[in-house]
C-alpha cells in the first residue's frame, strides 16, 4: 500500500504530518514521531513580535554606551547576551536535520510587512525544507478596511517568498470574506500551498478577578466540518498544496480530508492526548480503509468528494443549509 503524498514539492512517505507544537521542541520526541511514520514535522511558530522585539533589544545593547570611553568595556553586555530567539530556533532546526529521516518545516507567524520576513532565508540556511507562513490576525481596528488587512498581507507572503528558495505555505484562519479569491491570490502572490485552518485560541474570563485568561482548548473531531466544507470547494482550483488541520482525530478524519482534496493532514490536539504511538494507528488504519476499497495508492482517491463537478457549490450550501434546519423537529 503506497501512502506517498507530494506536499510543497517536497515527497513525503505519508501524508500525515505533525502541525507547529511544542513537539519538536526535543529532538528525542520528534524522532518517536518519525518512527511512528510521521511524513515531516513542522516547528513551533516564531512569532514576529518575538523576533522584532530582540532586534530592537540588540540595537539599543550595541548602541548604548557608544559615546563613552573607549575603555569602559562593561557597558556591552556579554557575547551570550547577543543571542536571540531566532539564534535558538536555528539551531533547532539543525538538530532536527541531524536526528530526522523526513522533512523539517520552519514557522513563522507574523501578519505585516517587516525585518523579522527575513528570518525565513535563516530557516532555509539552517536545513527547513519549506516555510509555513502562519498570517494570524484580529483585525480590531474599526477603522482599518478588510481590503487593506488582505494587502498587507500578501506583501508579507510575497517578502517571504522572494527570500528564499524553499516553498512557502500559507496558514490561513477561516474567517475571510472570500477564501476562494484570497486562496488564489496567494498562489499569484508565490504561495506554494494552503493550509486550513488555524484556531485562534479564545481567551475566557475570570469573574472574580475581573480578568481576561488565556485558555487553551485542544480541537475535537467537530471542527473538521468546517475544514471539510473549504477544501472541497478550494481543492478543485488550487494548482498547489492543500493542508488540512484542526479536528482531525481518527482514521475516518483523516479519510475525509483526503476525500476533500489535501494532499497532508496535521496532527497534534490527537498526539496530544494519545502520545506518538497513536500516529501509527491512524496510519494502519488509513491503509486498512484503502485496502477495503481496492485503493493502491492515495492519488487514486484524493479529491474524489470535492465540488469539481458541482456547478454552484453556493447554491449546494444553501441546499444543504435548508435541509439541516428543516430536519429539526421540537
Amino acid at each position: 500500500m503506497n501512502l506517498e503524498t507530494s506536499y510543497l514539492g517536497l515527497k513525503l512517505r505519508a501524508p500525515l504530518i505533525i502541525g507547529a507544537s511544542p513537539f519538536c521542541d526535543d529532538a528525542h520526541v520528534a524522532r518517536q514521531l518519525d518512527d511512528a511514520g510521521a511524513g515531516a514535522v513542522i516547528m513551533r511558530s516564531l512569532f514576529e513580535e518575538k523576533v522584532d522585539a530582540e532586534q530592537r533589544a540588540l540595537t539599543h545593547f550595541v548602541e548604548l554606551g557608544s559615546d563613552s570611553h573607549s575603555e569602559a568595556m562593561t557597558y556591552f553586555p556579554y557575547f551570550a547576551g547577543y543571542q536571540l530567539a531566532i539564534d535558538q530556533y536555528l539551531r533547532q532546526i539543525e538538530d532536527l536535520k541531524r536526528t530526522l529521516s523526513i522533512p523539517v518545516i520552519a514557522s513563522l507567524n507574523g501578519c505585516r510587512p517587516g525585518g523579522w520576513t527575513s528570518c525565513a532565508a535563516g530557516c532555509e540556511s539552517a536545513g527547513a525544507g519549506a516555510i509555513e507562513l502562519n498570517l494570524y490576525q484580529l483585525a480590531s481596528d474599526p477603522g482599518l478596511d478588510s481590503r487593506d488587512v488582505e494587502a498587507a498581507m500578501l506583501e508579507t507572503v510575497a517578502l517571504v517568498v522572494r527570500s528564499v528558495r524553499i516553498p512557502v505555505a500559507v496558514k490561513l484562519s477561516p474567517f475571510h470574506t472570500a477564501p476562494v479569491q484570497f486562496a488564489l491570490a496567494l498562489e499569484r502572490a508565490g504561495a506554494a500551498g494552503v493550509v486550513l485552518f488555524n484556531r485562534f485560541y479564545q481567551p475566557d474570563f475570570n469573574i472574580e478577578e475581573l480578568e481576561v485568561e488565556p485558555k487553551l482548548v485542544l480541537s475535537s473531531s467537530s471542527e473538521l466540518l468546517l475544514r471539510l466544507r473549504w477544501l472541497s470547494i478550494i481543492s478543485p482550483r488550487l494548482k498547489g498544496s492543500l493542508s488540512a488541520t484542526g479536528g482531525v482525530h481518527t482514521t475516518p478524519d483523516v479519510i475525509k480530508a483526503l476525500l476533500a482534496g489535501a494532499h497532508t493532514v496535521q496532527l497534534v490536539s490527537v498526539l496530544l492526548k494519545n502520545g506518538p504511538r497513536f500516529l501509527g494507528s491512524l496510519l494502519d488504519g488509513l491503509r486498512q480503509w484503502m485496502d477495503e476499497h481496492g485503493y493502491r495508492n492515495l492519488a487514486e482517491f484524493r479529491g474524489a468528494m470535492n465540488l469539481s463537478r458541482c456547478p454552484d457549490p453556493s447554491a449546494l450550501e444553501r441546499a444543504n443549509y435548508q435541509r439541516i434546519l428543516q430536519s429539526w423537529r421540537v
